[in-house]
């Protein structure tokens, strides 16, 4: 096989891979706090920004579901 029609072949496998994990499980582990709260030199409890320590956020191919979905929606 030609080594491009192979490329082509694995991005459209991984793509696939990556919608099926977006819809069957649309969050992911937040990668700064892993789920815990950070103390600064003792001066008390600091939650993630990202997450709000809960360690879970939405992963991004799941944010572009939820876009085209509300536009799909508001189109109507």
């Amino acid at each position: 096989m030609h080594p491009a029609l192979l490329a082509a072949i694995a991005m459209i496998a991984s793509t696939l891979c990556y919608a099926s994990a977006c819809y069957v499980s649309p969050f992911g582990r937040c990668r700064k706090c892993k789920g815990k709260s950070r103390t600064r030199h003792g001066r008390g409890v600091r939650y993630c920004r990202r997450c709000d320590s809960t360690g879970l956020r939405l992963r991004l191919g799941r944010h572009l579901w939820n876009y085209a979905r509300s536009l799909h929606h508001d189109g109507r």
